[in-house]
Order: structure tokens, then C-alpha cells, then sequence
């Protein structure tokens, strides 16, 4: 199976681990993965920020990048509901209607695509510890994600997942949100943060890099003895 995949901005320059890891993880499962070195963004950043014009100069471009027909996966929940959830009122009534709902249904966060299109959810990764999962808001309100990385995680060899309290709740990154409320931002994080202790688990895990590098960053303003981790990251320890 032919995969092109989509390497958020924000992993390209701050995580390119996470991008390798996907590759690595989709290869192993079977995939044929093609890199288009000329995409950028998918044009969230620009939207949520209200400029949504610039937004759309963005937009068509993603559209023109992954034109075809093969399947496109993404290490971020994030950017794939932002896709499939603004791009059709961005481009409603226009002529890139069609391509945008084409593209909607090629498009897969990393979880879902290897559990509801792969139909694997063991790549024989091994990893001795404690952890627990955070559920992002894009993940679980935006793309609809609960089961598929929980499902991938309790086959990871060595690996024991404990649910903290008040799961599904927002860590407090949300973007520009973390920078317009900072007070209200670092709260939610040491909610987070609290429960996630309160599990003794080594690392936090999510599908979504953004929410780690919020977390990442004020656990180490605590001190805390907690990691981050990509489950992409997790299921490359092959």
C-alpha cells in the first residue's frame, strides 16, 4: 500500500524523531511510505489566529501537495481535525469542494489509520514501564480517537497503561490559547500534570505532539520526574 505522509511544522523543526518513528512503525506494518519534500503546513496556525485568508493561500497548497489518490497519514491528531473540520467551511461553494472532500477521505490520523485501515495493532515494540495516555482534545473531539492508541499501546510488549483521573480533559496548550491565557494555560497543565504523577506512571503518552511539548515544558519548570512520549515513539522500540 502506497502511504504519503504529512510531517506537521512543528515536528519538522522541533521533532523529527516523531517523523521517523511514524515511517519506521508504517514500513515495518507493510506500507510503501512517499515524502513530498515541497509540503509545509496545513494551515492551522494562520486560521486560528483569524487570518483566514492567508489560511486559504495555505490550504490550497496541502490540497495541491496530496492530490492523488493514496492514503495521507499524520503523526497529529491536530492537523488532521483541523482538515477535516475546517477546510469544507473554508472551500464551501467553491471549486476545490470536491478535492477537499476527496482528501477528507484519504486522510488518517497515525492510530486510526494503522488500526481502521492497516487492521494491526501489534508491530511486536517492547517497552519496560508504567505510563499513561493523555487524550487531546483535536484526538477525541476533533478526529474522534479513543480506543485505536489505547488498543495499540496494551500490545506493546513490557508496557503497563494506568488511566489517570480526568482524562479527557485539556492539558491547557490549545495553541495561541496558551500564549493569550497563560495563567489559565499553566493551571490546566498542573491539573494534568498532577493526575499523571498520581498514576506513578515514567512516561505520559499521546498522539499529539503539541500537547506533550506543553506538558514537556512545564514538567521540566517543576522538576518532575516525568517523560514525554510520542506513541509513535513507543511503537518504533522494535
Amino acid at each position: 500500500m502506497n502511504v504519503q505522509i504529512f510531517i506537521p511544522c512543528f515536528i519538522d523543526q522541533l521533532y523529527p524523531s516523531v517523523g521517523f518513528s511514524m515511517v519506521k512503525v508504517l514500513e515495518k506494518a507493510g506500507c510503501n511510505v512517499k515524502y513530498n519534500p515541497d509540503q509545509t503546513c496545513c494551515g492551522q496556525p494562520a486560521f486560528n489566529a483569524g487570518f483566514w485568508g492567508d489560511a486559504k493561500d495555505v490550504c490550497i497548497k496541502f490540497i495541491k501537495d496530496f492530490s492523488g489518490e493514496d492514503y495521507i497519514v499524520a503523526p497529529s491528531a491536530s492537523c488532521v481535525g483541523f482538515v477535516r473540520n475546517y477546510y469544507s467551511r473554508l472551500f464551501d461553494n467553491s471549486s476545490y469542494h470536491n478535492d477537499v472532500k476527496q482528501l477528507n477521505e484519504r486522510l488518517f490520523e497515525f492510530s486510526e489509520f494503522m488500526i481502521k485501515i492497516l487492521g494491526v495493532d501489534d508491530v511486536g515494540a517492547t517497552l519496560e514501564a508504567r505510563a499513561t495516555y493523555h487524550d487531546s482534545c483535536a484526538g477525541l473531539r476533533e478526529c474522534k480517537i479513543k480506543s485505536e492508541p489505547r488498543q495499540l499501546l496494551n500490545k506493546v510488549k513490557g508496557l503497563e497503561l494506568v488511566e489517570m483521573n480526568d482524562v479527557e480533559t485539556c492539558c491547557g496548550f490549545g495553541g495561541t490559547f496558551a500564549v493569550k491565557f497563560e495563567p489559565i494555560s499553566i493551571a490546566m497543565a498542573d491539573q494534568k500534570l498532577t493526575h499523571a504523577i498520581e498514576t506513578n506512571a515514567k512516561y505520559i503518552i499521546s498522539t499529539d505532539m503539541s500537547c506533550l511539548m506543553h506538558l514537556d515544558g512545564y514538567i521540566k519548570h517543576k522538576g518532575a520526574i516525568i517523560e514525554v512520549m510520542h506513541l509513535a515513539e513507543v511503537l518504533a522500540n522494535f
